[in-house]
């Protein structure tokens, strides 16, 4: 059904709790895991390091920035309590048995809905630069499309499920997916935020498709969804001087390329090696937002071509492991795990491809963050929490080969 083989050969046996207590053993309930996925593990680490390494690199001149004018530490500290935090909300996350993910689905995407229209509410929505996406909670802002993402990703999840006999069919099938999809994306339209509608269609197209929606209708809203896109950018006259500027870069280095100009400068000052950790050039005012949208740029010029080439070698690790831990749920008969696995993938690898194709220039210039890499909050959250989810179907995993129950 999902384009798995049927072959099990080179597989570990699968017990079952029956034939666990024939051989003499004790209950099945009480099988633990025979460890974690340490390649998942050791490629966020890595990544959440090197984050904090370069926000700390990027940040540490803002001190004398009048935009800014913080103390030198304390993007570095902010940053920090986010990993914190975002580790409490993981390990809240892997702690939560995935039958009951499936059985909130609808309540999560129904909160998701909610709070897009709150934070669009004057007085409870923050406004930054014209987009109104954010909610203050006390210190910190609460972006609420990063937990629209994990909301869309476990609902898409279930929702195939439940309906995987009519996955061939439009009305039965796709439409009421693609309703609560098109109310969601636009409620981001109005903030707006195209990045973030973007990577949201990813995830929900991306796991209805890999849960056997047929391909003519994949490919039919594929063709629609782009076509939208293209329709919102030349109805806003805001986006449309933005694509034109992305198409003659140089010719509008002091306009509207004048961030992709520097993030390009950037790259070539890099060249194969980098000029060295903390000594960036486009980091002193030059480059905005080096710390958030465009830290690639930092790590390319002071790490060169070969620091690029190992965050993107990373990231293409981490979502060959996230796939290869949902076929093997889907292996075991539990699509619904197996598809929350590879929804992670696509969340994590499609966000990481936006953004290093914004940074060189490959795409229009977009707000998104390069997960576990850039300064933030709410997204460095969500993305943690997103891999406690996939570490939780990895336990259950191995705890069902190890002749268990979840």
């Amino acid at each position: 059904m999902f384009g798995l083989k049927k072959d099990t050969a080179n597989k570990s046996p699968i017990w079952t709790g029956a034939q666990t207590r024939l051989l003499g053993g004790k209950s099945s309930r009480r099988v633990r895991p025979d460890g974690m996925d340490l390649g998942i593990l050791c490629v966020t680490a890595f990544l959440l390091c090197l984050g904090v390494l370069m926000v700390y690199s990027a940040t540490i001149s803002f001190s004398d920035s009048p935009k800014y004018h913080t103390a030198p530490y304390h993007f570095l500290i902010r940053q920090i309590i986010n990993i914190v935090i975002g580790l409490i909300a993981g390990f809240a996350v892997y702690r939560t048995p995935m039958r009951v993910w499936m059985r909130i689905a609808p309540y999560l995407a129904g909160v998701a809905i909610f709070l897009l229209i709150i934070v669009l509410i004057p007085g409870i929505g923050r406004s930054v630069n014209g987009a109104r996406r954010w909610i203050a909670l006390g210190p910190m802002n609460f972006q609420v499309t990063e937990f629209v993402k994990f909301a869309v990703l476990i609902a898409a999840a279930a929702f195939t499920v439940k309906r995987q006999e009519y996955m061939h069919s439009v009305t039965k099938g796709l439409a009421p997916m693609f309703i609560i999809i098109a109310v969601i994306s636009g409620l981001i339209g109005v903030q707006p935020d195209l990045g973030a509608t973007a990577v949201i269609i990813a995830i929900a197209m991306g796991v209805l498709f890999l849960g056997g929606l047929d391909g003519k209708i994949f490919t039919a809203v594929l063709i629609l969804a782009i076509a939208i896109g293209f329709s919102m950018i030349y109805l806003s006259p805001w986006r449309l001087e933005r694509m034109i500027s992305y198409w003659d870069v140089w010719g509008n280095a002091y306009g509207k390329g004048y961030q992709l100009s520097h993030s390009l400068i950037a790259f070539g000052r890099g060249e194969w090696f980098g000029v060295g950790l903390g000594a960036s050039i486009e980091k002193l005012h030059y480059l905005p937002e080096s710390h958030t949208d465009f830290i690639m740029a930092v790590i390319g010029e002071e790490l060169g071509f070969v620091g690029v080439v190992v965050v993107v070698v990373a990231f293409y690790f981490f979502v060959r492991r996230a796939f290869a831990i949902g076929r093997q749920s889907i292996k075991l008969d539990r699509v619904f795990p197996g598809l929350v696995a590879e929804g992670v993938g696509i969340w994590i690898g499609f966000q990481a491809i936006i953004n290093l194709g914004v940074a060189t220039g490959m795409f229009p210039t977009k707000g998104l963050t390069l997960p576990f890499v850039s300064y933030g909050g709410s997204s460095l959250i969500a993305t943690i929490a997103a891999v406690a989810l996939l570490l939780r179907v990895d336990r259950e995993n191995r705890i069902l080969m190890r002749g268990g129950r979840v």
